[in-house]
């Protein structure tokens, strides 16, 4: 079946309303691959059909479904190494100043875009290290609150439970030794102490993240704000500005820059890698 250019506008339009999410003409194929099977399902006889069940709100579940279909899960352990490297080494260290100093007791941290859990739970295990190699911030003082506007992968996520294939992208052999067991011969389980360190909650970035809260010191948000227009993206780096802490961190992809989005931020680099600190 193929997609029209109106019809293709049609749900472009409503899934950048719903989500954010802003797909150029030339993803025009995205939504006639993606959305193939669910046409099918619903025994729509064109998109056009699909598009009004959409808009009548006849089945409650089909937003959550197109929105579940059109987000990249794309997400591996300990993605790029360097945000890793910045955390250990330049982000944390700066916390530890700032509890010697008596200006925090808590260290909230924010993986937005979540995804199945591979990125907040490396910041766990981040963390956990960290702590490991010193005694002036103990992991019950870092708070990692995990967001995807996906119900599917906020799901996948909370279980900590993941396949081979998963595990092969980014563990390694000490660390599926330390943090991992055995579920059957083709998964394993995060252990109790790194997922609790976690907690998961649905959210969609067209929302004020200070419903969340109004104070995070570090936002991880890599590789969302590339699917989102120019406009969006200006509105959501300058929401990120007011729930930060003052001199807190943002860390974005590797391809993605502020440059143009927002005076919010300085521009700082580590580790070949860079990382943003809010100027308030």
């Amino acid at each position: 079946m193929k997609i029209t250019l109106t019809e293709f506008k049609l749900l472009r339009d409503y899934l950048e309303e719903r989500s954010g999410i802003c797909l150029n003409e030339d993803k025009a194929y995205l939504l006639e691959n993606r959305l193939a099977s669910v046409i099918e399902s619903y025994k729509c006889k064109d998109f056009s059909e699909f598009y009004y069940i959409l808009k009548g709100a006849k089945h409650e579940d089909l937003d959550n479904k197109l929105i579940d279909i059109m987000t990249t899960n794309e997400t591996l352990w300990f993605r790029d190494a360097h945000p890793y490297a910045i955390l250990k080494e330049k982000i944390l260290p700066s916390f530890v100043q700032a509890v010697k100093d008596g200006k925090k007791d808590k260290i909230k941290i924010w993986s937005a875009a979540s995804s199945t859990g591979q990125e907040p739970y490396s910041i766990a295990i981040a963390v956990r290290d960290f702590c490991m190699g010193q005694n002036i911030i103990k992991k019950e003082m870092v708070h990692i609150l995990a967001t995807d506007i996906s119900d599917s992968c906020i799901e996948k996520a909370k279980t900590g439970i993941y396949d081979s294939i998963a595990m092969s992208r980014g563990i390694t052999q000490e660390q599926l030794n330390r943090y991992f067991m055995k579920e059957t011969a083709n998964s394993y389980s995060i252990n109790h102490e790194i997922k609790s360190m976690v907690k998961f909650q649905k959210f969609n970035l067209q929302d004020n993240p200070i419903i969340l809260e109004p104070h995070f010191d570090l936002v991880f948000m890599r590789y969302v704000a590339i699917y989102f227009s120019d406009e969006f993206k200006k509105g959501l780096y300058n929401r990120l500005a007011r729930i930060l802490s003052p001199n807190g961190f943002l860390i974005i992809g590797a391809v993605e820059t502020l440059r143009g989005l927002s005076e919010s931020f300085d521009m700082m680099t580590h580790a070949g890698g860079m990382y943003y600190q809010c100027k308030r």
